[in-house]
C-alpha cells in the first residue's frame, strides 16, 4: 500500500470508528452513562470524557505539525487525569456534546493541513517522535478499541478487516519493544499474518479468528483462543 493510499485507508478507518462511536452512544440514555465501561474504575462517563479529551490533544499535535510550535498532548499526566474527571462529571448532554464536537473539530483539522506539514515530527503522549501522517492512525486506534470498552453493542468484529489487521501488527510491535515477557505466535483462522511477539520466555502458538486475536492482544480477554501450551497473560493494552 503506498503512502498516500495507507493515509486515505487509515483516515476512512477513523471516521467509520467515529460514526460508531456516536451511534452507540446515542443509544445509551443519560442515566446508562453512570454503568460501568470494559475498564477497571471507569464508568462510561470517564470513558467517554478520556476520547474527548484525546480529540482535544490530537489536535494540540495538528497544530504543532501546521505552525512547527511545539504543543504537547497533555501538561502532565496528572492534568490529564484530572481533565478526565472533571469531564465525567459534566451534565449528559454537555458530555454528549463535548464527544461529537471535539471528534468534529479533530476531523476538521486534520482535513485542513496541508501536505508538506504531514511529515513534520511530533511527540506522543508516550514521548515517541512520529510523523503528523500517524495522527489519524492514533485517533483511529484510540476510538476503534474505546468504543468497544464503552459496551454499548460494539465488538472487535465490529472493526473493519484492514483495521484489525493494522491494530494485531500495531500491538504485536509495541510488545515485543517491551524486551521480556512471553513469546507468542499468532495464527489466524480467517486470513492474515501471522504475528508474532518477540519475548524471553518459551513460545506458545495460539490461533483464532482476527477479532479474537485482538480481543486477546489489547488484554480484553481470551474467548475463542486455541493455544498450544499454557495461554500467557497479556496486560491491557492502550
Amino acid at each position: 500500500m503506498t503512502p498516500d493510499a495507507r493515509t486515505r485507508t487509515v483516515r476512512a478507518w477513523m471516521h467509520e470508528a467515529t460514526v460508531t462511536l456516536l451511534d452507540d452512544l446515542a443509544r445509551l440514555d443519560d442515566e446508562a452513562l453512570d454503568a460501568p465501561s470494559a475498564l477497571p474504575d471507569w464508568t462510561r462517563r470517564h470513558l467517554l470524557a478520556h476520547v474527548a479529551s484525546n480529540a482535544e490533544a490530537l489536535r494540540r499535535l495538528v497544530g504543532w505539525a501546521r505552525t512547527g510550535v511545539p504543543n504537547a498532548m497533555y501538561a502532565s499526566p496528572a492534568a490529564r487525569g484530572a481533565d478526565i474527571e472533571t469531564g465525567s462529571r459534566l451534565p449528559a448532554a454537555e458530555l454528549r456534546g463535548w464527544v461529537v464536537s471535539s471528534a468534529r473539530q479533530l476531523a476538521a483539522d486534520i482535513e485542513e493541513l496541508p501536505g508538506p506539514a504531514w511529515q513534520h515530527q511530533v511527540v506522543t503522549a508516550q514521548g515517541r517522535s512520529v510523523p503528523a501522517s500517524e495522527i489519524p492512525w492514533l485517533r483511529a486506534r484510540e476510538v476503534g478499541i474505546h468504543v468497544i470498552d464503552l459496551l454499548a453493542g460494539s465488538g472487535f468484529e465490529s472493526l473493519p478487516p484492514g483495521m484489525r489487521e493494522a491494530l494485531l501488527l500495531d500491538v504485536t510491535t509495541h510488545r515485543s519493544a517491551l524486551h521480556g515477557g512471553p513469546s507468542v505466535l499468532l495464527l489466524s483462522t480467517d486470513g492474515g499474518g501471522p504475528w508474532k511477539i518477540t519475548g524471553t520466555e518459551p513460545e506458545v502458538t495460539v490461533s483464532a479468528g482476527r477479532a479474537d486475536l485482538t480481543r486477546w492482544v489489547t488484554g480484553r480477554g481470551a474467548d475463542g483462543l486455541t493455544a498450544e501450551g499454557p495461554l500467557p497473560e497479556l496486560g491491557r493494552w492502550l
